[in-house]
């Protein structure tokens, strides 16, 4: 870079600068400005990096739910009587229904951060469609409306069908990150050719959509049970009617899901990777029915409540998972045929390129 000298517009002695004549004074300022945002435009994520941000974002979301569920079942969802603030001061004072709902507004910080460094981190790495970039977007917003909607289901005094958009709202977005870490994990390794029957995909995917008619169910038993999230809240219906649909949805998910579980332990030597993921949801399922029978006869405990909830949400997750392993099934789950295996470029799309990336 050449230096030129030049006298200084407040008449100090001339200085060395790396402007040309004739050049406005301050332009090597605006320049080096413009240079850090075209670096920062051209800052790439590499996939392994967006890999773990997506398990991060999906991890935090799935804690938010829990957390929220504490509030509703400890009767703490108007532990702070406005919103934003608690009271009549910032923070709550010393009672246990006000730390309970404050903690949780506290938490709820983290996946807000979170999605948004998930949206912004696609925009930057190679490799990813603008469908999974939007879903980023979808997921952040989603996230960050938690907020006023918190804030309204509290100014209206726990309005259960307020306080059951704000839980089905979470399950959506908690969905939706478990689609963006299967997408993550496909462009870091590379995705496989379906190689499933096609009525085993369906199936699949009447087993996430039974998973989310359950989730929907249940939180019309809810809304129309005792755990209201306050004394004195108004219910939803009857828990009898709500109870009669969760029941039917319930019995529609385990038909679909036999039949791709019986599908894969067929096949479990040359499916092992896809065989796990179906026990694991079966195993949510069998904790989830058992949890559900005992708190139902135990007169509804929060704590197993608490569990029920969180198995609901484990479960639609793992539905979401097994369906997208195996309608876009990433390169790992795969275990080739030899057919296959002699066609490797054939078979698998080639995993996207790291080169210039930061981790």
């Amino acid at each position: 870079m050449r230096l030129y000298r030049r006298a200084h517009p407040d008449g100090n002695p001339r200085q060395l600068t790396s402007e040309a004549p004739g050049t406005p004074y301050g332009l090597d300022r605006g320049a080096s400005t413009l240079g850090l945002v075209g670096r920062l435009r051209r800052l790439e994520l590499s996939p392994t990096t967006f890999r773990w941000l997506s398990w991060a974002a999906l991890l935090s979301l799935f804690l938010i739910i829990t957390s929220g569920a504490v509030v509703r079942l400890t009767a703490s969802g108007l532990g702070c009587d406005n919103w934003p603030r608690c009271g009549n001061t910032p923070f709550p004072e010393q009672n246990f229904h006000a730390v309970v709902e404050f903690s949780n507004r506290a938490l709820g910080l983290i996946p807000i951060c979170l999605s948004l460094l998930l949206w912004l981190g696609a925009r930057r790495t190679p490799g990813l469609s603008r469908a999974v970039i939007w879903l980023t977007f979808a997921i952040f917003i989603g996230t960050i409306a938690q907020a006023p909607l918190g804030g309204l289901t509290v100014l209206l005094d726990l309005n259960p069908l307020l306080v059951m958009s704000h839980f089905l709202l979470a399950m959506l977005v908690l969905g939706a990150a478990v689609v963006v870490a299967v997408e993550a994990w496909s462009n870091e390794r590379g995705r496989s050719r379906t190689f499933v029957p096609p009525f085993v995909q369906y199936a699949s995917a009447i087993v996430a959509l039974a998973a989310l008619a359950a989730v929907v169910t249940g939180a019309f038993v809810t809304a129309a049970g005792p755990h209201s999230g306050g004394s004195d809240i108004e219910r939803l219906g009857s828990p009898l009617t709500a109870i009669w649909v969760h029941v039917r949805a319930t019995a529609v998910f385990g038909i679909a899901f036999l039949c791709v579980l019986g599908y894969l332990v067929f096949y479990r030597r040359r499916y092992w990777v896809l065989l796990g993921t179906a026990t694991t949801v079966l195993a949510l399922v069998l904790a989830q029915v058992a949890v559900g029978e005992i708190q139902y006869r135990t007169q509804l405990p929060w704590g197993l409540v608490l569990a029920h909830v969180t198995l609901a949400a484990a479960t639609w997750s793992a539905s979401v998972l097994l369906a997208l392993l195996l309608f876009r099934p990433p390169l790992p789950v795969a275990t080739p045929s030899r057919e296959t295996a002699a066609r490797p470029a054939a078979a698998t799309e080639p995993a996207s390129r790291e080169v210039g990336t930061v981790s």
